[in-house]
């Protein structure tokens, strides 16, 4: 393993949205005393929104769409949300882009595909809205048309997002929970509304919809084969024995004592979180700690108790040839840089897909001011069999105390072709 400097990808620019004025404003409510104001408030949400993400092509211009997203039912591509009157947003009014915020509707009364976060959005205030509305008018107009969608029969059909809506839809801003504290329902908003988790933290089902009964009880992410875990489970990425700190740096920072996020976590904090203000962050880490923690279940393994024995013996020789040197003999790592094993709970998570993901690709934490110098685990794709993979995996899993399920070698071998972004 190796430490290496993450080049910025937006550099100066970037780093200039971390805490101009309008990130005060968006903390404490205050009416924007200008103009300038309201684009700075509008660019702090926007961050917390993510919207950069999306709506940016790898190397296209900001905002200017064209991001492809594959999904289960073929190809979306993002839109054009700069202000070009012909291309993008430039004729569209304030009451328009909160209309399409709250009800998930174009301009015309086009239905979006819900790929945009609208069943999130729609819970993000009309002030707010208009702010960020201000601040898109404000970025560099881009002429470049949208491109349409590659998606399968019958799902090119929007009229049958009329159904998906029925099930799985519900307009409306967020209320303020009376019987908590003001911090929490910042933390309630931001996590619920702009910062969309559900999209991920969520279970997805065959329609693409979710259910508010599993909010935020995990699920693979479709197409990207990473595994959001659950934050209501503490036996995966339940936060129940976390402290506040250590919740608001892994968001902030992408790495706490606790451990490090990577994959698609790890650039929703690179594009976003980290930009966020420490009260937002912390406010956040309140309203996550919440929620109702399920007390773990015990693991059981799939592979035979011989087998297992095997995959124990070859995976802890794996280990101390890899793995020892930075995460330590027992597993204890050298945190924050490289994250301890034993005890990790996304390691001993029902799903073995990140952890199989990790050996196999190896990655970083992202790069961020809290963190400007990540420590990165390297690929083991190129050098370990699928047999080495389930062992070394099954090994850290089960042991120091852990208790994860032994992995197959038919695990890692799928998960091999896994694409990396």
């Amino acid at each position: 393993m190796t430490r290496k400097l993450i080049p910025s990808l937006r550099a100066a620019a970037a780093l200039a949205l971390a805490l101009l004025p309008g990130a005060a404003l968006a903390q404490n409510g205050a009416a924007p005393k200008s103009n300038g104001d309201l684009i700075a408030k509008g660019e702090y949400l926007a961050r917390a929104g993510d919207c950069i993400a999306c709506h940016t092509a790898p190397e296209g211009r900001t905002f200017a769409g064209g991001r492809h997203m594959p999904t289960p039912f073929g190809t979306l591509f993002t839109s054009n949300i700069t202000p070009d009157p012909e291309t993008g947003i430039g004729k569209w009014t304030a009451d328009q882009f909160y209309g399409m915020m709250h009800t998930g509707r174009s301009p015309d009364g086009g239905l979006l595909y819900p790929a945009m976060p609208f069943g999130s959005y729609t819970k993000v205030t009309r002030a707010d809205s208009d702010a960020i509305y201000a601040f898109l008018m404000s970025v560099p107009p881009v002429r470049q048309p949208n491109r349409p969608h590659d998606l399968k029969f019958p799902y090119n059909n929007r009229q049958l997002i009329l159904g998906w809506r029925t099930l799985f839809f519900r307009e409306g801003e967020f209320k303020p929970d009376p019987n908590q504290s003001a911090e929490w329902n910042r933390g309630a908003y931001l996590v619920e509304g702009l910062g969309h988790c559900g999209m991920c933290h969520t279970p997805i089902n065959a329609l693409g919809g979710n259910s508010e009964s599993q909010a935020f009880q995990g699920g693979l992410i479709p197409m990207q084969n990473w595994y959001a875990p659950s934050l209501t489970s503490n036996r995966e990425a339940g936060v129940g024995d976390w402290t506040i700190e250590e919740i608001s740096d892994l968001l902030r920072t992408g790495v706490s004592r606790r451990g490090a996020v990577y994959g698609p976590m790890a650039e929703v904090t690179y594009n976003s979180l980290q930009y966020l203000t420490p009260e937002d962050t912390r406010a956040m880490a309140v309203y996550l700690k919440s929620l109702g923690q399920e007390p773990p279940s015990p693991a059981t393994s799939t592979v035979p108790r011989a087998e297992s024995s095997l995959l124990l013996s070859l995976g802890k020789t794996v280990y101390d040839q890899h793995c020892a040197a930075c995460h330590g003999a027992q597993g204890q790592g050298k945190p924050p840089h490289y994250p301890p094993l034993a005890g990790n709970q996304s390691i001993q998570m029902s799903s073995a897909v990140n952890p199989i993901r990790m050996v196999l690709n190896g990655g970083y934490p992202p790069g961020t001011a809290g963190n400007p110098r990540p420590y990165g685990m390297p690929p083991f794709a190129q050098t370990l069999s699928d047999n080495e993979v389930a062992a070394v995996v099954t090994y850290i899993r089960t042991s120091w105390g852990n208790r994860g399920a032994a992995v197959a070698a038919a695990e890692a071998n799928q998960l091999r072709s896994a694409p990396l972004d």
